[in-house]
């Protein structure tokens, strides 16, 4: 479901003259989408049974992050059975959460929480799976927020920002499937020059969705391309443009320029873009996730994020440590390739499977 609303926007920072792409760039061009062709089959998720694999999204979820689950449950098996939780009881749970990469503040108050609740009937697995569900939901629930688009914004902007291989341009496509799934004119543009495949894979979308493809030549300036795409929608009364960019490290100071360079551009043509700009993550890097995200956020204004390969990962539990750690809303997570493996996020059903996939409860 999709909520709209209106954000306020601050002044964007001067651009010099330079900086400022000419729109008669003969690098840039437009590709109409040609008739969509089929969608290959995508691989079957890494589930631990049948049903798993036939099932809907919330037996994906559970797969998905069953590692995740097993390694607390694994951590948690001397706490099952005691009368109730002591302060030994209460510090191996915050070892396990932290082992988990749920990280240290969110381990802290988890553990904090569950040390303050009543197991009348002692702590046996289902009671305690219960009881850490609940204590992770009320970390994630302030920051499950669909990704919302303003209809006074033609277009309303989104930027995909994030390093190499976290799966941008896979999710800028499915991002432009599911918002013309829903009646909104898209426009995508390839503004990752560096990489042919990545323009050619944003092409395949671009078909496969009847999506139109902004596209500049391998190494033609990103700003440039981010330029003319908004241009051309603005032209073409598009109501939502979704930019791509490069795939970049943090610690590249000259990779994080252009990016912050890109920002500049669009926010001189329009000074309230972009109205979304939008991380994406890797969730089997764990902990390293989160200096992305601070990385990221000093040069393009994060709005919220987008994790992704949550399947098979032993390191689902980094998506509370980056709720507790700041706070952005999370609008949706992957599981797998197909395109029914990213979907909006859902703190209750998130907490009910890092904390109870493995009680056979889900």
């Amino acid at each position: 479901m999709i909520f709209f609303r209106r954000k306020k926007k601050e002044p964007p920072a001067p651009v010099e003259a330079e900086e400022k792409p000419q729109p008669e760039n003969p690098e840039i061009e437009i590709v109409e989408p040609e008739a969509a062709e089929p969608e290959p089959p995508s691989p079957e998720p890494a589930d631990d049974s049948e049903a798993e694999k036939t099932g809907g999204w919330m037996a994906r979820l559970r797969s998905g992050l069953g590692k995740t689950a097993r390694k607390i449950s694994a951590g948690l098996a001397d706490v099952i059975g005691k009368p109730s939780l002591d302060a030994a009881a209460v510090e191996a749970i915050e070892d396990t959460l932290i082992m988990a990469d749920l990280g240290m503040d969110a381990a802290s108050r988890l553990a904090g929480g569950l040390s303050k609740r009543p197991f009348p009937d002692g702590v046996n697995t289902e009671s305690l799976a219960d009881a850490l569900a609940e204590e992770i939901a009320a970390i994630l629930r302030p920051v499950e927020k669909p990704l919302a688009v303003d209809d006074t914004n033609r277009p309303h902007v989104i930027l995909m920002v994030g390093v190499n291989g976290s799966g941008k341009t896979t999710t800028a496509g499915k991002l432009a499937e599911f918002f013309q799934s829903r009646g909104k004119s898209v426009m995508l543009a390839a503004a990752d020059t560096f990489r042919a495949a990545a323009v050619e894979q944003l092409r395949v979308w671009g078909e496969r969705t009847a999506t139109p493809v902004i596209t500049g030549e391998e190494g033609a300036d990103a700003a440039a391309v981010a330029f003319r795409a908004l241009e051309a929608a603005v032209a073409d009364g598009m109501d939502i443009l979704i930019i791509d960019t490069a795939g970049r490290l943090q610690a590249r100071t000259e990779l994080m320029d252009e990016l912050a360079k890109i920002h500049r551009v669009i926010g001189k043509q329009d000074e309230t873009a972009p109205h979304d700009s939008i991380i994406v993550l890797d969730g089997t890097v764990g902990q390293n996730a989160l200096s992305q995200v601070k990385a990221f956020s000093e040069v393009a204004g994060l709005t919220g994020m987008i994790v992704t390969k949550l399947d098979g990962s032993a390191r689902g539990g980094v998506v509370v440590a980056l709720a507790e750690e700041y706070g952005l809303p999370i609008h949706a997570i992957g599981v797998g390739e197909s395109k029914d493996d990213l979907q909006p996020f859902e703190a209750d059903a998130f907490a009910m499977a890092l904390a109870s996939s493995h009680t056979g409860k889900v």
